[in-house]
């Protein structure tokens, strides 16, 4: 006898929707305040699709009323409506939209919302929602009501036309004890101005106290002017100052200088504000943005790119997609072009500062020069416009590398900002002329320095170059200080230290220590193989170990001090006035002390005093 076949019957999902709506309000939704978004973006997108079907109709036509006493939240709009058949298939179906429907599946990039989830949202703060709509597509229908409840049931039935004279639909929430923070008529008046402020259809907000005028009262508007680059103005001028006003009402600081935003290709219009102060390099301002007028995030990073941290934008776009939320930009090769084109603007506007404002550009250069850095090091063009302009630390002070180069043709360039601090006393009497390398992207710049001025050379700072400047001591002084140069060079063997008499402006600078960071490492690395040797560690740190210059310690034979101190003949005494100015010149190098120097410095400190107090004894 056969065996009966085994057979796979098809089942359908069990949805919690308390579960899922704990779901959204955890982690798609940042707050429940976006349950007002999600119902005025409905509204938008079904007024969306009855201007499509109606396309005579004039734009102001058709709207969206608020209204919130604290009793209820009720959101209506004069949209396409739905029918009986679309409600089963639509509201009672989680996931599916109706913006998904085939007869308006073409028109879809012309609706903000993408995911039907958003009338979850609703359950965030009330426990059941009810729907009269009407539709605008099927002439004669009547109205259909939808009630769906918290804990997943819904019902729905038909009504009498007197019930809905008009096609729209028809939201009302009756909030919870806990969601009065969200549902009260001044927070609701607020979140509609929040998110809709830029919208293209007419919101009004009542607040059922009957007060006619002003903000709450009847038919009160929420977004009564369009966006500020839409309008009109007398002249330039007065455009750009109530550009500068929105930009300052929005982010609260008065903009440097506003930069117009406009890419036709994606429906994108919106204002730049330069900030007037520097911001720490790396750190991005969230940016305001607007998707078909509704706001879809304040914290829009993703819209510039990294270098870009010198503007908050505020923009809307017709092309952007949304992510799941609606609090993010789904990232696509559309916001791809869009970072691309918006970056070019803020390019061309350095680039019209540059050719037309010296005085604009002074100052922006002034609180965001490390941000033009990041970008001249990438762009040519910038390269070539601002590098002159740019300001660096050298030896002659702060100064631009325009002027540095005027009088030094030979520019050198250190690798750290440590061994600026080392060598530009001395370097600047010397007359060399060194900048500071150690700053981000400071380096990479002063070396494409000749692509901009062919008659200046740059190289990197050698510690040879620094110490062939210095004038050698005289033969007879060179043999007197013999004795004490030898007793120096056994105290700081321990520190890989040598030791050099030299005479070298300023006077008053008794020693230079010449010591890389590098060099340190490598010491450092070639005692770790020598202790770890025999071992795993030490073989790989031999592998990696390189021959390492030994510092440098530089006595300046025309300083009091050091003249002095060569003259010791007391053992004792010699070794530690040697120790005493390699911690010296230790400490004014200003970089970081390694413990056994900081050992060094205080011990010499106290043999000193000993010495003088025996002496006075």
């Amino acid at each position: 006898m056969t065996p009966p076949e085994n057979t796979a019957a098809d089942r359908t999902f069990q949805v919690d929707l308390r579960g899922l709506v704990d779901l959204l309000s955890h982690h798609l939704y940042s707050s429940p305040r976006v349950y007002l978004r999600e119902l005025m973006q409905n509204a938008v997108d079904a007024l969306t699709a009855r201007h499509a079907l109606e396309p005579a109709a004039p734009a102001d036509a058709f709207g969206i009323r608020l209204y919130a006493d604290g009793s209820v939240v009720r959101v209506e709009d004069d949209g396409v409506g739905l029918t009986e058949a679309d409600v089963h298939t639509f509201l009672a179906t989680i996931g599916r939209s109706s913006k998904r429907a085939e007869k308006i599946a073409e028109q879809r990039a012309d609706f903000i919302g993408q995911f039907g989830i958003g009338l979850l949202s609703c359950f965030l703060v009330a426990d059941e929602i009810h729907v009269v709509s009407r539709s605008a597509r099927t002439p004669g229908a009547p109205a259909v009501e939808w009630r769906g409840r918290g804990d997943g049931s819904y019902t729905v039935r038909t009504l009498p036309a007197s019930a809905r004279p008009q096609p729209g639909t028809t939201v009302t929430l009756t909030p919870r004890a806990d969601a009065a923070e969200w549902t009260r008529p001044a927070q609701v008046h607020a979140l509609a101005r929040h998110f809709g402020s830029l919208l293209r259809h007419p919101v009004t907000f009542d607040d059922g106290t009957g007060r006619p005028g002003g903000a709450g009262g009847p038919g009160a508007p929420v977004n009564p002017e369009p966006a500020p680059w839409a309008r009109t103005y007398p002249t330039p001028g007065a455009r750009a100052r109530a550009l500068a006003a929105y930009g300052e009402e929005v982010f609260g600081f008065t903009p440097l200088d506003t930069i117009e935003l406009d890419l036709p290709a994606v429906g994108l219009k919106g204002i730049a504000c330069v900030l007037p102060e520097a911001v720490p390099a790396g750190r991005r301002h969230g940016h305001r943005v607007h998707v078909k007028g509704m706001l879809l995030s304040e914290q829009a990073e993703e819209i510039l790119p990294d270098w870009a941290f010198f503007v908050r934008c505020v923009v809307d776009a017709e092309s952007l997609r949304p992510t799941a939320s609606r609090e993010s930009l789904y990232e696509d090769d559309t916001l791809a072009a869009v970072r691309d084109a918006l970056a070019e603007k803020l390019r061309a506007w350095i680039a019209r500062a540059a050719a037309s404002d010296p005085e604009l550009l002074g100052r922006f250069l002034q609180a965001h020069h490390l941000a033009v850095k990041s970008l001249a090091v990438h762009d040519d063009e910038i390269l070539r416009m601002l590098l002159p302009w740019l300001p660096f630390e050298t030896t002659d002070g702060h100064c631009t590398l325009d002027e540095f180069a005027r009088t030094h043709r030979t520019v050198l360039v250190t690798s750290s900002v440590e061994e600026f601090r080392q060598i530009a006393q001395i370097a600047s009497a010397a007359g060399l002329g060194v900048v500071n390398g150690g700053y981000t992207y400071d380096r990479d710049l002063v070396h494409r320095l000749p692509e901009i001025r062919p008659e200046v050379s740059v190289a990197d700072l050698d510690p040879a170059t620094l110490t062939a400047h210095l004038d050698p001591v005289d033969r007879e002084t060179e043999l007197a200080a013999a004795a004490y140069l030898t007793r120096a060079r056994d105290a700081l063997a321990v520190f890989d230290c040598d030791v050099a008499l030299r005479t070298f402006q300023p006077a008053s600078a008794p020693a230079l220590l010449m010591d890389s960071r590098e060099a340190r490492h490598e010491r450092t690395r070639s005692q770790l193989a020598r202790e770890q040797e025999g071992g795993l560690w030490g073989d790989i740190l031999g592998a990696l170990r390189h021959e390492a210059p030994r510092a440098q310690l530089i006595l300046n034979q025309l300083n009091p001090l050091v003249r002095t101190a060569l003259t010791i003949d007391e053992p004792e005494l010699a070794r530690t006035s040697a120790e005493a100015l390699y911690g010296q010149a230790a400490m004014l190098s200003r970089r970081p002390l390694r413990p056994a120097e900081s050992s060094l410095i205080n011990r010499s400190f106290l043999d000193l005093l000993a010495h003088a107090l025996r002496k006075d004894s």
